[in-house]
């Protein structure tokens, strides 16, 4: 009797669900490269990346466009129309079509192995975290274990709590607890610091707790793979239904130094409905 890959045998399963969870209103978009084709799925809970992604492929912008950017157990990026006859070795990544779209995060949309994201700028000159106007990546990812994801979900409470007490200090109907936490700053009082740490915690739990991984993603996570550390920090819009093995062969090739491939992959894509 042949022994079955576990990972494969998920992987199968999480691509019956993602097709049966198909309707006839969902947009679906076939993507050809020299390595075969994806056919992706576009996500109706995130319209304004969904119309915009339509839009340019009915308008032909991807045509002849290459993944610039592709890392093995991470993401193939593409979607710079400054790709187009590039010479080889050029670096890629700045282009677009001149607009930026806004993020639509959605709580049990999550980077999975397969999805479709957009690309965008880094928080420091981009804190709304606004997707670029093309580019986009698909997900590869890799699977974690629930260790790794636990010690990744403590990371990301502590990130978003203080990023949360930093908003709800910075009210002006909070001026007397922003001058109370400093003062227990210059106090130095670490068990004070605490005590008063946790009071504006639990006023703000309710602005974290969609941080926590969910039971399905760490399921997802642990058999399937993706991308964790980016959810809820770049938007998902859609996921491959088909051709994913194509993703990984894409995933696998060799790249220079800036993880351009060494040759060309282009794309073609075109509307299916």
């Amino acid at each position: 009797m042949r022994t079955i890959n576990l990972k494969y045998f998920y992987l199968l399963i999480f691509l019956a669900v993602s097709v049966r969870s198909i309707g006839q209103e969902q947009r679906l978009v076939l993507i050809e490269t020299p390595m075969g084709n994806m056919k992706v799925a576009l996500y109706n809970e995130t319209p304004k990346h969904r119309d915009n992604f339509v839009a340019l492929v009915k308008d032909g912008f991807y045509d002849s466009t290459l993944f610039h950017r592709v890392i093995d157990d991470f993401m193939i990026q593409g979607g710079d129309p400054e790709s187009i006859n590039a010479k080889p070795g050029k670096k890629l990544g700045d282009g677009g079509p001149g607009y930026k779209i806004e993020a639509e995060f959605v709580d049990t949309i999550y980077h999975k192995k397969g999805v479709l994201a957009a690309a965008r700028e880094m928080d420091r000159i981009n804190p709304a975290r606004k997707s670029s106007g093309s580019q986009f990546y698909l997900v590869e990812g890799k699977v974690f274990t629930k260790e790794e994801l636990k010690k990744m979900e403590q990371m990301r409470m502590k990130k978003a709590f203080n990023n949360a007490i930093t908003n709800y200090l910075a009210k002006p109907e909070n001026d007397s607890l922003r001058t109370k936490y400093k003062t227990v700053q210059r106090s130095q009082n670490r068990e004070m610091m605490e005590s008063f740490y946790d009071t504006l915690k639990l006023k703000v739990e309710d602005k974290v707790e969609h941080y926590r991984f969910s039971e399905e993603q760490i399921e997802t996570y642990t058999t399937i793979g993706g991308t964790p550390h980016l959810d809820d920090m770049y938007t998902v819009y859609g996921e491959i239904v088909e051709g994913i093995e194509v993703l990984e062969k894409i995933a696998s090739v060799e790249v220079d130094g800036n993880n351009r491939p060494k040759k060309d992959i282009w794309m073609r894509m075109k509307m299916l409905n």
